[in-house]
């Protein structure tokens, strides 16, 4: 069973159309259908972004991030400098952050997308237990995140 949406994520994706909308929920699902047991990280600056990790530290231990844009929504990887594209789908020259642009969802069928979120997954170590609380942020508003620790439900 699919892990619901927080509620403010909802909020947030309210102010979008409903076609982003429905893309960033498509595809966050796709990421936490890889890996049910990671954690989400929400932060809503210029673009909202929903981080996900195994240990509550999406900037240091992330493996990908999904930042939504008013015409598009991108799959982002934190370490995608090192993920192999043989399909030539990630976009980036910095030293580590790569992503995939996706306007429709029919583009999330594209079996390569799958390949390099389990490629980012590979790169970052999962926590043999279950991980240790993380408390929400403080005023969450203007970019501070807010995280979501909830388990798979098995």
């Amino acid at each position: 069973m699919p892990r619901r949406p927080d509620r403010e994520l909802l909020g947030y994706l309210a102010a979008y159309n409903p076609h982003i909308s429905d893309l960033t929920l498509a595809l966050r699902e796709l990421v936490l259908e890889e890996a049910p047991e990671a954690l989400e990280y929400i932060s809503r600056g210029y673009a909202l972004a929903i981080g996900f990790s195994f240990t509550g530290k999406p900037l240091k231990d992330g493996f990908c991030h999904i930042v939504t844009y008013s015409t598009h929504v991108n799959l982002g990887f934190n370490r995608g400098a090192q993920v192999p594209d043989p399909s030539g789908l990630m976009v980036g020259s910095g030293k580590s952050i790569r992503h995939i642009t996706i306007r429709d969802r029919n583009e999330l069928e594209h079996p390569a997308i799958r390949r390099y979120v389990q490629a980012a997954i590979q790169q970052v170590d999962r926590p043999a237990s279950k991980p240790v609380p993380v408390q929400n942020a403080k005023g969450r508003r203007g970019g501070t995140p807010k995280i979501i620790e909830r388990r798979a439900r098995r």
